[in-house]
């Protein structure tokens, strides 16, 4: 599988394209992005790709969120 690089103008275009993402998995699973995580990191799930990138993309919100949050403190 080749890995797909790509970029957005701010973090917050990031943000919606990764929401649009997790909300995509989460109607392919039935399962929201939190619980899935929760399960997935106890090693309740399998590890094939499509899982890993979900947990990828999870990730990657939560780091993005964090960040925005972290910025949207110092600038008030």
């Amino acid at each position: 599988m080749r890995k797909q690089t790509i970029e957005y103008s701010s973090p917050l275009d990031a943000l919606i394209a990764l929401t649009k993402r997790l909300s995509f998995h989460e109607m392919q699973q039935h399962m929201n992005s939190e619980e899935f995580f929760y399960q997935y990191c106890q090693g309740r799930l399998s590890d094939d790709a499509e899982l890993v990138e979900w947990a990828n993309d999870y990730r990657h919100y939560l780091s993005l969120r964090q960040d925005l949050e972290d910025k949207l403190k110092h600038a008030a």
